[in-house]
């Protein structure tokens, strides 16, 4: 009976040992490739995504200053200054977000897709689509809030009716 015992033990003991390694492995394997990562690099270089991101570290100081200022009125002059040595000190970090952005990219994609999308993109469809896209989002997104607000009063009129049935002017 002893010995059964000290079997399942190992036993519980090496299974436990495997299943906090199974966690450490899925980490390492989920790790991109440098290759991965600087294919998907190129992907948001050509999207021109860095775009969206240039003034994060302009703004966030703006938005840090503005919030210490609504409690701290008597430092305003003090905050402006100190605001231009903050945002000269961490300019450029906001190169975090497109390292980041190429990591995510390069973990969504295998590196020979990552490839494959940069050679897409080189090609003239892809140049027609890396110049047209961003104005068919934007008309898509004016289509859609225009949509939205047709659809809302609808929407509006048939919360009337309904109501009206029930005796109630709103």
């Amino acid at each position: 009976m002893k010995s059964l015992s000290r079997i399942l033990s190992a036993a519980g003991l090496v299974l436990g040992l495997v299943l906090a390694g199974a966690p450490a492995q899925a980490q390492t394997q989920a790790q991109p490739s440098p290759a991965a990562v600087a294919a998907a690099k190129e992907i948001l270089a050509m999207k021109h995504a860095s775009a969206m991101y240039a003034a994060a570290v302009p703004n966030l100081v703006q938005q840090t200053k503005d919030q210490l200022l609504q409690s701290n009125l008597n430092y305003q002059k003090d905050l402006n200054e100190v605001a231009v040595i903050v945002a000269q000190k961490l300019a450029g970090r906001e190169q975090e977000i497109g390292e980041g952005m190429a990591k995510v990219y390069a973990s969504e994609f295998t590196e020979q897709e990552l490839k494959d999308l940069v050679t897409f993109y080189k090609s003239p469809l892809g140049q027609k689509l890396l110049g047209s896209e961003p104005k068919a989002i934007q008309e898509s997104m004016a289509y859609m809030n225009q949509w939205a607000q047709q659809f809302a009063e609808i929407v509006n009129g048939e919360f009337r009716a309904e109501m009206r049935k029930r005796g109630k002017q709103i």
